[in-house]
């Protein structure tokens, strides 16, 4: 989908909001801007809908600068979905989130050599010399919402059009995958114990405040990637017509976490292998044609 494209995908919904109240908010490439600052706290809890009409996306990156990203991912995919595979002719459409846990994580690569960790955090290091404003207000918002938040309101507009139940169970299926991608994910940090880069080279985020001695705020495999990869899986089964549009968001989401500094490119990766693997089994497990 052309970056022309999606900006008038992007009008209807914007226009939509300001009119009627009730109308969706759909998450494409925005002509608006807004502070990140995620929406204040009250009694009544917002839903991620909510959420992000308080707080719409500012401009974000280019598809110039996210378009190596985006290769890596593509290409991250057709290795899970080969690997998928395996599973699937050993275990079918059976569900077994223990075996399969065990599974992934042992067809999740070890981090990088130190020598090729410390090639990747000059990569990260000379990608923060071109940060600008606006660059890092997309990025913080990137990071805010990047994780679930953008992929709810992307599966709201989808249940708006199927019958209740299905959307019921579409939900259900969304957030089983964001709970195993994250259960997976941490097992994996713990095992690792990866440093993030700005905890390698303090200078990258100096407002983190890292002190000596502190837990390490470890990286790998990124848990952004991880959520990320598993939605675009899913709601690309759910709705291929967008699939596209869902890659683009998870590349601006990956960007966005080497930008700031979150993650070695290793780290989303292995993130993203992570996250589409359990999007399949879901898919599988739960009636879809993965």
């Amino acid at each position: 989908m052309t970056a022309a494209a999606r900006r008038v995908k992007w009008q209807y919904p914007v226009i939509a909001v300001a009119a009627v109240a009730a109308a969706g908010f759909g998450l494409v490439r925005p002509l608006v801007t807004a502070d990140a600052t995620p929406a204040a706290s009250s009694k009544t809890k917002l839903s991620a809908t909510d959420r992000v009409k308080k707080n719409p996306p500012p401009a974000l990156f280019t598809d110039a600068q996210i378009a190596d990203v985006t290769k890596q991912l593509r290409a991250e995919q057709h290795t899970a979905d080969t690997l998928f595979a395996q599973w699937k002719k050993a275990h079918g459409t059976t569900r077994d989130d223990h075996a399969f846990t065990t599974w992934v994580e042992a067809h999740i690569p070890a981090p990088p050599s130190s020598t090729a960790r410390a090639a990747e955090l000059k990569q990260v290091q000379t990608l923060a010399r071109t940060r600008t404003p606006v660059g890092k207000k997309a990025a913080t918002w990137l990071e805010v919402y990047g994780k679930k938040d953008i992929w709810k309101v992307y599966l709201h507009d989808q249940r708006e059009i199927v019958p209740t139940a299905v959307g019921k169970t579409d939900k259900t299926q969304l957030k089983a995958a964001f709970t195993l991608s994250k259960t997976i994910t941490k097992q994996l940090v713990a095992r690792y114990n990866s440093p993030a880069p700005y905890v390698l080279d303090t200078s990258l985020r100096p407002e983190k405040h890292i002190k000596a001695g502190a837990k390490c705020p470890c990286s790998y495999p990124s848990k952004h990637g991880a959520l990320s990869a598993a939605a675009v899986t899913y709601l690309s089964n759910l709705n291929p017509h967008r699939a596209a549009e869902y890659q683009w968001m998870a590349a601006e989401v990956a960007y966005s976490r080497l930008y700031m500094a979150g993650h070695l490119p290793s780290d989303i990766l292995a993130g993203a292998l992570l996250g589409d693997l359990v999007g399949d089994y879901v898919l599988t497990t739960g009636g879809h044609t993965a």
